[in-house]
């Protein structure tokens, strides 16, 4: 019985040494494999596509802990959501990803279940990990310990879709929630809704308070139109209580506007219970495209706007900022979607 030679081993080039080999396989300094690893932005295409060609030839691992004991820096991103199983929200957390590894961004996802208090602490614990920046998508805007904790993070913050005045180091990316809503609204009105109400979320976030804005506006400018709005937390427990609660009093809503998929379980969950049809016997519009909202029967209207856009803008905000140039305050579209869950209300 004769020994087998074992199966050779890939090498890996590491270290100091392993850079050098880097260099030498794509002809460039070591100083400029450097540069490209680091995500320096000046390098040409030409030089970054041989050094990435060298490195994966020799499976080359550079030394993250060494290398931002160097730089100061972690290349990492810390992304603060308030609860990732909502689909808008893995949409934009997916969108912020995938633009900071294409900066060479690792992103460190955490979720804070909807609990302000969870997320102090995860801010806390990201400012002691050394992230190189901070994006939030927080569920309390106004939590009395929020804004001294925030003063502390000495990197870049980037609020998503949140709103925070004179916070130093930070920006805010925005949608413009009141465009898609008074569409949605226009399109009840001239149908002849003249009873609408939105099942709003929490007032605590920006989201809510514009959506309830547009339609108070919408209220004034149409005065033979009653708005009610219901605000409260982004569950299918609350869509589902105030639902009920709406449909049961003497002058219901012809018309319901869900403000969230999570509110619209309980919306659709109350319809079926209290054998309400859609639309003819209640219109029905939701805020955020969900996967399945044009397949359901009647396809649902919707209030869209693209959450990787959103997210997308983020991070772009966020290395903006790393990099020192100047940022904006974009406002990304809403629109109005129409499907088949509008119509006239059964009176005309």
């Amino acid at each position: 019985m004769t020994n087998k030679p074992a199966p050779e081993t890939p090498r890996t080039a590491s270290g100091r040494g392993g850079m050098k080999e880097v260099a030498d396989r794509a002809g460039v300094a070591v100083s400029s494999v450097s540069r490209v690893l680091s995500g320096h932005r000046d390098v040409s295409e030409v030089m970054r596509n041989r050094v990435f060609d060298a490195v994966a030839a020799l499976g080359y691992e550079p030394d993250i802990l060494a290398q931002s004991m160097r730089t100061g820096e972690t290349m990492t991103i810390a992304f603060i959501v308030s609860d990732i199983s909502n689909p808008l929200m893995s949409e934009i957390a997916l969108g912020a990803e995938t633009t900071l590894r294409e900066a060479g961004y690792a992103m460190i996802l955490v979720n804070s279940m909807n609990q302000p208090d969870l997320e102090l602490e995860y801010i806390s614990l990201m400012k002691r990990r050394r992230v190189d920046g901070m994006l939030l998508s927080l569920a309390d805007e106004n939590h009395p310990e929020l804004r001294g904790t925030l003063e502390k993070v000495t990197v870049p913050i980037v609020l998503v879709d949140r709103q925070l005045k004179k916070l130093e180091n930070s920006a805010m990316v925005f949608s413009d929630h009141r465009s898609g809503m008074e569409a949605a609204l226009e399109r009840l009105h001239s149908l002849g809704h003249r009873s609408i109400a939105l099942i709003n979320g929490s007032l605590d976030v920006r989201p809510s308070r514009e959506r309830g804005k547009a339609v108070r506006h919408f209220a004034k400018v149409h005065p033979d139109t009653t708005c009610t709005v219901r605000s409260g937390s982004f569950t299918g427990s609350f869509g589902y209580a105030a639902t009920r609660e709406l449909l049961r009093e003497s002058a219901r809503p012809t018309a319901l506007v869900s403000g969230s998929n999570q509110i619209l379980v309980g919306v659709l969950r109350a319809l079926r219970e209290l054998k309400v049809e859609v639309p003819s016997d209640i219109s029905l519009i939701t805020c955020d495209d969900s996967p399945l909202a044009e397949f359901m029967t009647p396809a649902l209207d919707t209030i869209m706007r693209s959450p990787k856009d959103l997210g997308t803008q983020a991070a772009t905000t966020v290395l903006s900022l790393l990099r020192g140039l100047p940022v904006d305050q974009p406002h990304l579209p809403t629109t109005y979607q129409q499907r088949a869950s509008s119509a006239p209300p059964p009176t005309l």
